[in-house]
């Protein structure tokens, strides 16, 4: 629980301008109700929904991750905590819930932390009964015995699945009279996914806030930016900032100098960033499960080149027309096409790539030389959030309520031994990232305050150091 008199409060790690106070609160009770109704009719009559929180991870020995729920236990229940497992029974269209967790137990709690226990969750959660994870076996062999169709992700839980399994080919006298118990597997992921896919009220204030937090982490890495600096600095600087105001990283953070920009999936964050060197900055956070994912790329002295300029509005204009191509009844490769039209101009124009004309010049043999990856993918309880990109092999349009990135970006890693690269462009790493929720009418940035212009860039970077 966050204590908000504290977090947003000016300090070195502050929003710089940008008021981090007001933080919104989770979902409500009543609209994850709302969800399992949804998910209880799409799954139909005599159906059992079976969600398995994810399991713990060791790092070595007996350390483990920090612990991060499933997206799918956090969108229909909010349960944070491991070791739980969700049923929704829908029998006959009336619809019950269970979630499986462990009991209230003194010695454990003393060692990793008070639970809140059976009656806790029950009264604080969106279900019927909480039940004890002990008695799972039993519980959910029942539950398997009422229903026909199961849906069920396979490959979490062992001992979930070997329920499953031995419900599905049990071949008893009894199910052989009556024709009782589960008699189909069903994937739940598309389901879920198309619920997922589009976001309430609730859901979009915690992803502004997310996102009002990530762009004050970027802004204060900016700040405080100095030549000669390393990577993993600038790491520390934005990672601090995203714990500080009450949430934590959404994905592992790229910082890239240099050449280390071209990598798109750069990790090591372990290098010196040189005087005259582009950083590339790919860094969000989440509230309560909720992403951010912003990536911005500037000068680590403050001023760019004249070619790292040319590359760079290049890049940025790029990025507004896809931006642009934001709107409801619009192809979700819109965005994509609009940003390869103008950057492939630009190459053009450049004569990076030879063309000739402008749709030779977007191939994948030219344009996919240097921007090799898509503009755009879902964002929202997952950084690469679920949801069908092209169903019927046919690109889905856009609709309110989607919320996706817009991420076009050009790479000219000297590294690379494919290809020759002209030594004024060799070790330009650039790619500008905002996350778009698609409005009734239009879209909104939902990560505008993060400064992007060459003229807003050059007039924050190092005013801190």
């Amino acid at each position: 629980m966050l204590i908000k008199s504290w977090v947003g409060r000016q300090t070195m790690l502050d929003g710089h301008g940008l008021d981090l106070s007001n933080i919104p609160d989770p979902s409500s009770v009543e609209e994850r109700s709302s969800r399992q109704a949804n998910i209880g009719q799409l799954c139909g009559e005599d159906s059992l929904l079976i969600i398995v929180n994810n399991p713990e991870a060791t790092r070595s020995a007996d350390v483990e991750y920090p612990y991060r729920a499933s997206s799918d236990m956090l969108y229909f229940v909010g349960w944070e905590r491991p070791d739980a497992v969700y049923c929704l029974a829908n029998t006959s269209g009336e619809l019950n819930s269970i979630l499986f967790i462990p009991p209230r137990d003194v010695l454990k709690e003393t060692w990793t932390g008070i639970r809140l226990g059976l009656d806790g969750a029950e009264k604080q959660f969106p279900i019927d009964r909480a039940v004890s994870i002990d008695e799972m076996s039993t519980v959910l062999r029942t539950l398997l015995d009422g229903c026909t169709n199961v849906f069920h992700q396979r490959g979490l839980l062992t001992e979930v699945d070997d329920i499953v399994d031995k419900a599905l080919l049990e071949t008893s006298r009894t199910r052989q009279r009556t024709g009782s118990g589960p008699a189909n597997l069903c994937d739940p992921r598309p389901l879920v996914s198309e619920l997922r896919l589009f976001k309430s009220e609730s859901e979009l204030e915690l992803m502004r806030h997310s996102c009002k937090i990530a762009s004050a982490a970027h802004i204060k890495a900016m700040r405080n930016a100095s030549a000669g600096m390393a990577e993993f600095q600038l790491q520390a600087i934005i990672e601090g900032c995203f714990v500080y105001n009450g949430s934590q990283w959404s994905y592992p953070s790229i910082v890239g100098g240099g050449d280390n920009a071209t990598i798109l999936h750069y990790v090591e964050n372990d290098s010196p960033i040189s005087d005259g060197d582009l950083v590339l900055i790919d860094a969000g956070c989440e509230i309560s499960g909720y992403a951010s994912d912003i990536t911005r790329t500037w000068p680590i002295n403050g001023k760019f080149t004249k070619h790292q300029a040319i590359l760079y509005q290049l890049v940025l204009d790029s990025q507004i027309a896809a931006i642009s191509a934001c709107k409801p009844g619009e192809s979700f490769d819109a965005p994509h096409n609009a940003a390869k039209e103008v950057m492939a101009q630009g190459l053009l124009d450049l004569g990076i790539v030879e063309g000739p004309t402008l749709n030779e010049a977007m191939s994948p043999e030219q344009l996919g030389t240097y921007f090799m990856h898509r503009t755009s993918h879902w964002l929202g309880l997952d950084v690469h959030d679920v949801g069908v990109y092209a169903p019927d092999d046919e690109p889905r349009l856009l609709q309110q309520g989607m919320v996706l990135t817009i991420e076009p970006g050009l790479y000219f890693g000297a590294w690379r031994t494919d290809i020759e690269i002209d030594e004024k462009w060799a070790g330009i790493g650039i790619r500008i990232e905002d996350d778009v929720l698609i409005t009734i009418d239009g879209h909104e940035v939902l990560t505008q305050d993060c400064p992007k212009t060459i003229l807003e860039l050059e007039g924050i970077i190092g005013v801190s150091s």
